[in-house]
């Protein structure tokens, strides 16, 4: 496995992979989050608490049965090296026009976290937005990537970043699945 895109951010890796999920596992999954029980119960940051987000917290028992389960070891796998990772969340964020998301990290500074970031849409047009920005120390944009569907990025934890919501034109939600990982 390649990634399509590799970044660097002060050091920290940002990895884009393209086509490793097939069409119909992309609609599936898409169907499945459609009926999903999402709770508004996520933030940012503790200082961003009263601006909650749309989640779906997905079991480890479940997430090790989703098409993208492999994938994303392999794709860690390839991140990491001799490195070996383990998955110790996993969950679905759900987007939409006029919500409010924060920019945030998922590991503390120092610590060896990764994060897997699937988006899942049968389709994505440009004009729809909903980009994940990467930033460096100073708080300056340097990375974006585009929610294409079946896309997967995986990063370092540490690095802040932010996804965006889509735009006014979009009527579809922005799911973006998470894994967290640690070292094994």
């Amino acid at each position: 496995m390649q990634a399509t895109r590799r970044h660097s951010i002060e050091g920290r890796e940002v990895r884009v992979y393209d086509g490793l999920l097939a069409v119909n596992d992309i609609h599936g999954l898409t169907a499945a989050f459609e009926s999903g029980a999402f709770t508004r119960n996520e933030f940012a940051r503790p200082e961003t608490a009263s601006f909650r987000h749309w989640v779906l917290n997905i079991p480890l028992e479940t997430a090790t049965r989703l098409p993208v389960y492999q994938p994303t070891l392999t794709a860690a796998k390839e991140f990491a090296g001799q490195d070996t990772y383990k998955i110790y969340r996993c969950y679905c964020n759900h987007a939409a026009y006029g919500d409010m998301l924060f920019t945030h990290t998922d590991a503390q500074p120092g610590t060896r976290g990764l994060t897997a970031l699937w988006f899942i849409a049968p389709e994505w047009n440009v004009e729809w937005g909903g980009e994940t920005l990467f930033f460096d120390s100073s708080m300056d944009a340097q990375v974006a990537v585009s929610p294409r569907p079946g896309r997967l990025v995986v990063f370092d934890g540490s690095l802040t970043h932010v996804g965006r919501p889509p735009n006014r034109i979009c009527y579809a939600p922005r799911y973006t699945l998470a894994f967290k990982l640690d070292l094994q």
